[in-house]
């Protein structure tokens, strides 16, 4: 048998141990719960700052990307025009976001923001055939000041709520500069906007639904971290663009599928 499989038992030894896991899935899913309350007793900040976005209509603010509802979650999409597309980990993101109709139907829009001119971000969004809204953020201060655009010359390096020293501690280094994912959320009171939540690295798994299917299974990601096989045996990050995956070119985005 694949030494990457576990091993093969009785019908009743599986439901004993299927039962036990159960317990443990709904005692997750009861802090999950607690955790989720505690994520919306936030305090909130109110943005004072007149960010301002380009988008396929002329520019916005950030009111307007509320589209008329109270809750607006923005993704910020890691634009990386040095290879004149996406990153694979935000289009991985992107891929998996369902129908917008059902946030709609709980007055809550979704949009992508991204540090690129709009005309390099509209040619990446037809060629992965993407119609959720999207913006550039390319004029504004937007993406330094919730810590997803670093550069020290510009603001502090901040990402994951660590600054710059105790990044390079725990050796992370390709936080330290350029385009990184993250994802905001902010709440409207009529003309008032205010900022209630970011996350960052690891918090960001919470979206990917298809990580939720994949942890359903006994080989799980294939990313070869937590006891789990290697896709390839070579430690390379598994996703692609959903266009690419026949390409044998290695992933444009940092090597980092398990950051702290």
């Amino acid at each position: 048998m694949n030494p990457d499989q576990p091993k093969v038992v009785s019908r009743e030894a599986w439901r004993a141990a299927r039962i036990a896991l159960l317990a443990k899935e709904k005692a997750f899913t009861r802090q999950r719960d607690a955790l989720n309350a505690e994520r919306r007793r936030l305090p909130l900040v109110e943005v004072h700052e007149d960010y301002r976005f380009l988008g396929p209509h002329g520019e916005v603010r950030l009111l307007d990307l509320f589209e008329g509802r109270r809750q607006l979650i923005v993704y910020h999409f890691m634009y990386l025009r040095e290879h004149g597309e996406g990153c694979d980990g935000c289009s991985l993101v992107v891929d998996n976001i369902g129908h917008p109709a059902h946030l709609h139907a709980r007055d809550t829009s979704l949009a992508l923001v991204s540090r690129a001119p709009l005309a390099e971000i509209e040619a990446f969004r037809q060629r992965m055939g993407w119609t959720l809204p999207w913006y550039s953020s390319f004029e504004s201060r937007f993406n330094y000041d919730y810590h997803v655009s670093l550069d020290e010359n510009v603001a502090p390096v901040e990402y994951n709520y660590r600054d710059r020293d105790e990044l390079q501690r725990l050796g992370q280094d390709y936080h330290l500069a350029g385009e990184q994912p993250g994802v905001s959320v902010f709440l409207r009171d009529g003309e008032r906007v205010y900022h209630s939540y970011s996350s960052y690295g690891r918090g960001l798994d919470l979206l990917v639904g298809t990580y939720n299917y994949l942890d359903l299974t006994p080989l799980g990601r294939l990313e070869g971290w937590d006891g789990m096989p290697d896709l390839d045996g070579q430690g390379t990050r598994w996703w692609r663009l959903h266009d690419s995956y026949q390409s044998p070119a290695p992933s444009c985005c940092a090597d980092h599928r398990k950051p702290a």
